[in-house]
């Protein structure tokens, strides 16, 4: 149940980012709901993580890695944003950090 949450809460970061995006830095504020709504959803569901027992390193790196890695897929997708080689690179060095965090805590 634990990683449950933690991808319910990385789903709700990601969807509050998106929409903070589509929102125009809510000039458009039809999504502020939406931006709302995913971040109170995320901090929730990252609450439940951490009292399911998963720390708090492992659990907000992980949520941070994914978080940063699929908003920087899903900008270039749905908002044309820049996403080159060097960014990749970035995203995958912090995966590696996180997964050495991971394995250190065990």
């Amino acid at each position: 149940m634990t990683y449950l949450y933690l991808a319910g809460a990385i789903a709700c970061e990601i969807v509050g980012t998106m929409s903070l995006r589509a929102s125009d830095g809510l000039r458009d504020k039809r999504w502020l709901p939406v931006v709302i709504a995913g971040y109170l959803g995320a901090f929730l569901l990252l609450a439940l993580t951490l009292r399911s027992g998963l720390g708090v390193g492992v659990a907000y790196g992980i949520w941070a890695a994914t978080g940063i890695g699929v908003t920087a897929v899903l900008a270039r997708l749905l908002f044309a944003e820049p996403l080159t080689r060097t960014m990749l690179a970035g995203i995958a060095l912090i995966s590696v950090g996180v997964l050495l965090i991971e394995l250190g805590g065990h």
